[in-house]
């Protein structure tokens, strides 16, 4: 389940951003945030896959 948006953070996320930000640029780091955020959690979770595992399942080389 997705965590409650903080105004706080949405305020200071838009506040960082460059005066000529366009709202492609709002979203995009939105959706940055958001799959850092999740990546997170699953790595927490520990819902994360080995790199070797993936290398030998895709057959990469190391």
């Amino acid at each position: 389940m997705a965590e409650p948006m903080r105004k706080d953070e949405a305020h200071e996320l838009v506040n960082r951003m460059p005066e000529n930000a366009t709202w492609d640029d709002l979203i995009e780091e939105i959706y940055v945030r958001q799959v850092i955020e999740q990546g997170l959690a699953d790595s927490k979770a520990g819902r994360t896959t080995d790199v070797e595992e993936v290398r030998r399942r895709y057959g990469l080389q190391p």
